[in-house]
């Protein structure tokens, strides 16, 4: 039973993990961390988790004294890169939630972030999207955490065009967020007044996701790919809907996207395939682990048109790292992460 820390625990993607791991029958929190609320106990500052950390108060996020085998770091992108450095020096395994080590090329990173100041590490990392590297994430020390926006792209675009349904070009990602994917700082865009009854773009082809989603699709699916990613913010708290639209590869049948679906996700706990037309709703996948995929195709004008729903903070970011924390560490994969969704 591996014992486990968490830095940055009072933020959304923290405070997910404190709520999932205190269901987990084989691990241990022994440490969570918040300069913040150093000093406080965790139900103080989370009232909703009372009684599942008795005892258990907010350290000050210095990992140098704390004696766990893994570490979640949910710390803010930039700030991650050294605690993590450290950790790994330590020899201790590490799930990153932040960007810091989802791209490859410190280049790229300095283009999207900021100058890395941990590029050795950047080759080792693992992307943690676990259906599609589930044998390197088994043995991996440093996990990169994939972001929620290309969570809810890649699962539904990479069997698709591994397979050669669609075309590599002309592929544009429409993806809509709930306001905890801002992050819990307050800020005047995410305020009540300011979201209620409105609905908005924003970063429109500039969005710090997009290269992690192009670096995955070439990794996976061979070559370089270019997509149109425009994120919207929603005002609700949670959820992902991403619709995306993309071109057919010429004399594919609608029938092939439900069977290639099958063929890679028939055995995959977290992804399911609305059949019969159906498409996707955030409500159904409030609070859970699952990613929801439907398709509708029209031969005629040559298009795919491709919906996903997911929990931002659940597959999008917290329940993603329990799942790969449990392939690490050969536990079923589904522990902490079975409950249905939260419906309403």
């Amino acid at each position: 039973m591996p014992d486990v820390a968490i830095l940055g625990a009072t933020g959304y993607t923290g405070a997910e993990l404190l709520r999932i791991l205190s269901q987990h029958r084989h691990v241990r929190v022994v440490y969570a961390g918040s300069r913040q609320y150093s000093g406080m106990r965790v139900e103080e500052v989370f009232p909703f988790l009372r009684g599942a950390y008795s005892g258990l108060v907010f350290g000050d996020d210095e990992p140098s004294d704390i004696d766990a085998e893994l570490f979640f770091c949910a710390l803010p992108h930039g700030v991650s890169m050294e605690v993590v450095s450290l950790l790994v020096k330590r020899g201790r395994r590490v799930i990153d939630l932040s960007a810091d080590f989802r791209l490859k090329d410190p280049a790229v990173y300095e283009k999207w972030y900021r100058e890395h100041t941990a590029p050795e590490l950047l080759d080792s990392a693992v992307y943690g999207l676990p259906e599609f590297y589930r044998e390197d994430i088994k043995d991996a020390r440093l996990v990169a955490n994939p972001g929620c926006y290309p969570t809810g792209a890649l699962l539904p675009l990479l069997p698709l065009l591994k397979e050669g349904l669609l075309e590599p070009e002309g592929i544009i990602i429409d993806a809509k967020s709930g306001v905890s994917g801002a992050g819990r700082k307050a800020t005047l865009e995410t305020q009540f007044v300011e979201l209620a009854e409105g609905f908005h773009p924003y970063r429109v082809l500039g969005h710090r996701h997009t290269p992690e989603i192009e670096q995955v699709l070439g990794e996976l699916c061979g070559g370089k790919f270019r997509v149109a990613f425009v994120p919207h913010l929603l005002p609700v708290a949670r959820g992902i809907l991403t619709t995306i639209y993309a071109p057919l590869k010429e004399g594919v049948s609608p029938e092939s996207f439900q069977r290639v679906y099958r063929e890679y996700y028939q055995n995959e706990p977290f992804v399911r395939v609305l059949e019969g037309g159906r498409l996707p709703d955030i409500k159904h996948v409030r609070g859970s682990n699952f990613c929801d995929v439907g398709i509708r195709v029209d031969q005629d004008r040559g298009l795919a048109v491709i919906v996903s729903a997911i929990d931002n903070l659940v597959k999008g970011a917290s329940g993603q790292a329990v799942q790969n924390m449990n392939i690490m560490y050969r536990l079923p994969e589904t522990e902490a992460l079975d409950s249905p969704p939260l419906g309403v």
